[in-house]
Formats: C-alpha cells, structure tokens, sequence
C-alpha cells in the first residue's frame, strides 16, 4: 500500500478549455435568436448585457465544435442577424459600446432601466428604425444619436432630459416621436425638417411657448402639448392641415386657437385652462370635430355656432360658468355625450339636466323659436325643387347653406329667403353650378366665407368678386377652372383662405400679386398645371412668392 494518499481527480484537459462566461442568459435563448433573429430579456434583472448578447452573430457557436456534418439537421452555420432585441425592465445602468456588433437591429428596446447615459456607437446602428429609451433617467443624449437617419420611432418619455439639440431635425424619417414628462423648457426649430412626422408628444413638460417652425410638420396628425405652460399657440398652428388630435389641457391659455385649416381636426382637448370666450370664429371651420373638450375653464356662453358642429359626438362643458345655453345645441344629429356639471346654468329644471343627454337635447329643441313642432315653414322653406333651405340658420347663424343639391343654378328662393338678415358664410358646394350666381352680390356687405367647391365652374369673373368688400375665404376647389385671371388680386383684403393644393392637367394659371391679400387659396381639383407641385409643398408663401415673379414689368 502506498504511502501516498490518493489525490482528488484531477481532469488533465482542463487546461486546454476555454472558461465557460457567467451568463444569466440560457444558451437556448441565444440558440433560438440566430434563427429568428429576435431576443426577448425583458424582465430578466439583468445588470448589465453579457458579451454572448453583443457577440451573438460573430462567435461561433458552442454546437460547432460539436457538429460539423453538412447533413446535420441543425445547421448552425445558417444564422440569421439579429433585427430586434428586447431589454426592457431590467436593471441596466449603461450600455457597452459593444451595441455597434448589432449593425442589422431594427428594434431596440430598453425602456423601463435605470440608464443615465448611452454610447455613442449607438450611431453605427445605420438600420435601426424604433428606438425605445422611455422611463430611464437620461439628462442628455449622445451625438451618435442624430446618425440614425432611418430611424421612424423614438420614444424619450419618462426621463430627465432639459434640451434637445438642433441635431433633431436630422432624423427627416421619423414618424412617431414622443418626449413627454421630461424637463424640456423648448423645442429646436429643426423640428420643421421632421415632415414625416405623424405623431409628437410633448405632454408634461415646462413649455411656456411653442415654435413657429412645428407649422411646418404639414403631415402630423397627433400633437399632445397638455401640461405645460403655454399662455398663447402660434398661429401658423392654424396651417397644419393634417392635425387629427390636438391635446392642449392643464396649460395657461386664455383663447381657444383659432384653426382655419384644420379641416381634418377630429378631436380639441383644451380643458384646464383659463380659456373664459367661445367665439364663431373658434368653430366655424371644425367641421370635422366630433369631441371638443372645454371642462374646468371660465366658459360664460356658447354661440350660435356651435350648430356648425355637425358631427360633434362628445361635449365636455365641465366646471365652467355657463348660465344658458342656445337651443340649437338640441339639433346636433350626432350629439350623444354633453357634460354640464358644475355650471350656474338657469332656466333648465334640475330633473331635466339630471335625465341624460338625450332628455336635455329634447328639451332644448322644444325651446326652439318654432316650439319644437313638426311644422317647418318657420325654419324652413320648401324651393320649387323640392330642396330646402334652413331660415333658422340664416337668422341665427348667418349661413346660407345650399349645399349637396346637384343644382344647375341656385333658385331666387334661396336668396329671397336671406330677406335683410346679414349672411357671413355662403355655401353653394357640391351642385352643377357653371357660373357664380349674380345674386351673390346682394351679399357684399356681410359675406365673408364662399364656398363653390365641387361644382363645374370654368372661369371666375374678378370683377364681381371685387365687390365682396368683406371676403375672407373663397374656396374654389374642385371645379373646371383653367385659368385665374390677375384681376383677382385687386380684391380687398382676404384675412384667411385654403392653402393651395393643386391638381395639375394640362393649363397653366396666369400670374397675379396676392401678397397683401390672400395667406392661401382653395384650388385644388382644377386643371391647370402651374405652379409645380415642388413649389406648393413648400407652402402658401412660397407659392405667393411665385406668383409674383411671374407678373409682367
């Protein structure tokens, strides 16, 4: 027997193995993303990313030192690029420099950690298209950053940013971006060169005004500027012709903007605010809007012309001090919500107010000048085309509307109708009209909006529109219009109309000087076909200023 004791078993391999890394993430995640090119570690508490994570398509794999057979089932060899990795809820405070081994990521999401700062190789990933970064404690962003040109969605929220550099604008593909609850106190002017911009949020943070330049963005649909500190908004806010939602609330406002342009506007959330006028102006052109949220303001009373709502489904009157309100509110055909809590409102019993919507409507329409009866010569008068035309809205509204007739010509009723009350807004669209009626002119003392679109109309005489001391809006789309003679511009001052947006055939539109008079013009569906298509993207000025290079010397 041996003096010796045995030793412990020694494995005389072991020296010519490669020390296995530490790594909370199973191989047989790693496995699955080189053939999906897709890894989930969201909620893993990771620290940190392990290396196998960044260097997960340039290593070779532990199965290739077991199988290197081309007729293997599992052919490692056939990996596919990581496109999406997903980090979210974690614990990661950094992020290795190492992120550039990714260069094919699309999807990149680290929302939910406890970031403070990000590399600057973020830049190298040139593919990358969706950008989470929301809920960290971020208070600067990297250069690298503005690299990423194809980047379509960057999420920022949640975290403590103070500026966001002019380098912005370099991200021309974005679509989706959203800043809010952060501590921006402005926005960079580059934000204009953000055209495909659909979506920007900018919720909570300490905005005390906005940028001229966010006009420019003519594609945003969505815009969220609620809790901030915003005293006034921009007029040009007014040229944004896509918006579709606009949030405004628990800010400083005292107006209600006014949005000549927002044709598509489906939604106005200005609630919590110090807004204390409602005026026409306000609404006249929302003809889109079916919810307008007005709740905890200093509202006193609704026009008239809250009638021109015509598709308002929700109305939120909340905590305001409303006294009255106009029986035609009852005629909104699609009004299924209106909240009134809170207001001083007299003259409408308590059982009424409390029965619902569809109770205080009834009762506001019974409260109609024609008492709610069925009989309609009143507020209403049957033309020899079997047509009718609203007296009430006439009266109270100051619109003659004649519109959707399919008419050839607009009868004598229809002005007769208008007798000495003063008419502001005309619409004679989608009819068979070849020629703007003479009888219009019986109008120049009070008309401002005309609306002739969608009608077959071939020239227009500048010389009667010239009479039209008040015209502020002439929409002229649609029509058969081959030229538009530079008479026009000796029209008295027009204060808003349509942005052009031309359909070009086969004419050209001879040139005339509107550079005092019209801020835009409705001309789209006519066939002409100057000026260019790349000049009336640019906007009403551009086109203004176009035009005026053209006038003879």
């Amino acid at each position: 027997m041996s003096r010796f004791k045995r030793g412990a078993h020694v494995d005389s391999r072991a020296g010519f193995r490669q020390e296995k890394e530490d790594c909370p993430v199973p191989y047989g995640l790693l496995k699955a993303a080189r053939k999906s090119g897709q890894l989930n570690l969201s909620g893993r508490g990771l620290t940190e990313v392990p290396q196998s994570v960044w260097r997960l398509n340039t290593d070779t794999p532990q199965e290739a030192q077991q199988n290197l057979s081309f007729g293997a089932a599992d052919r490692w060899w056939e990996q596919t690029d990581l496109t999406k990795l997903l980090l979210s809820s974690n614990k990661l405070q950094s992020l290795s420099e190492d992120v550039k081994l990714l260069p094919c990521l699309l999807v990149l999401d680290l929302h939910d950690n406890q970031l403070i700062s990000l590399p600057d190789s973020i830049g190298d990933l040139e593919q990358l298209q969706k950008l989470i970064l929301s809920k960290n404690k971020l208070t600067e962003l990297p250069s690298g950053l503005w690299r990423l040109t194809n980047l379509r969605c960057l999420h920022l929220q949640q975290n403590l940013i103070e500026q966001i550099p002019q380098d912005l604008g370099q991200l021309v593909n974005l679509d989706d971006l959203d800043l809010s609850d952060n501590h921006l106190m402005d926005i960079p002017e580059s934000l204009a060169n953000l055209k495909n911009l659909l979506k920007l949020n900018l919720f909570c943070n300490k905005l005390k005004s906005l940028p001229p330049a966010i006009s420019e963005m003519k594609n945003l649909r969505m815009l969220d500027c609620s809790r901030n500190q915003l005293e006034s908004i921009p007029p040009v806010l007014a040229q944004m012709e896509s918006l579709e939602q606009l949030y405004l609330r628990h800010n400083k406002l005292h107006f209600l903007p006014k949005l000549p342009c927002c044709k598509t506007l489906k939604e106005l959330h200005c609630g919590n605010n110090q807004i204390e006028i409602l005026e026409a102006d306000h609404l006249k052109h929302l003809s889109a809007l079916s919810l307008l949220e007005l709740r905890d303001n200093k509202v006193k009373s609704l026009p008239e012309e809250i009638t021109l709502l015509q598709g308002l489904e929700r109305l939120d009157l909340t905590n305001n001090d409303i006294g009255s309100l106009p029986c035609g509110l009852g005629t909104l055909p699609k009004l299924k919500s209106l909240s009134l809590e809170g207001n001083p409102l007299r003259g409408i019993r308590r059982d009424v107010l409390t029965k619902g919507t569809g109770e205080l409507l009834k009762y506001l329409r019974s409260r109609q000048p024609d008492g709610g009866s069925k009989e309609e010569p009143k507020t209403a008068m049957t033309l020899p085309s079997q047509a009718k035309i609203n007296v009430h809205a006439i009266k109270t509204l100051k619109t003659l509307d004649y519109s959707e007739k399919q008419e050839a010509s607009i009868p004598d009723e229809v002005f007769d109708a208008v007798d000495d009350s003063p008419v502001a807004n005309v619409n004679f669209s989608k009819n068979q009209l070849m020629a703007v009626p003479s009888r219009i002119l019986e109008l120049k003392d009070t008309l401002a909006d005309i609306n002739l679109g969608f009608n077959k109309l071939t020239s227009i005489d500048p010389v009667q529109m010239k009479t039209l001391n008040n015209l502020s809006t002439l929409d002229l789309s649609n029509n058969d219009i081959m030229q538009v003679p530079p008479e026009l511009g000796n029209l008295g001052t027009i204060a808003q109309a349509i942005q052009p947006k031309i359909w070009t055939k086969t004419q050209k539109v001879l040139s005339y000087d509107l550079s005092y008079i019209f801020r835009a013009l409705m001309l789209d569906g006519n066939p002409f076909r100057n000026p260019r298509a790349a000049i009336l993207s640019k906007g009403t000025d551009a086109v203004l200023e176009y035009l005026r290079s053209r006038i003879p010397t």
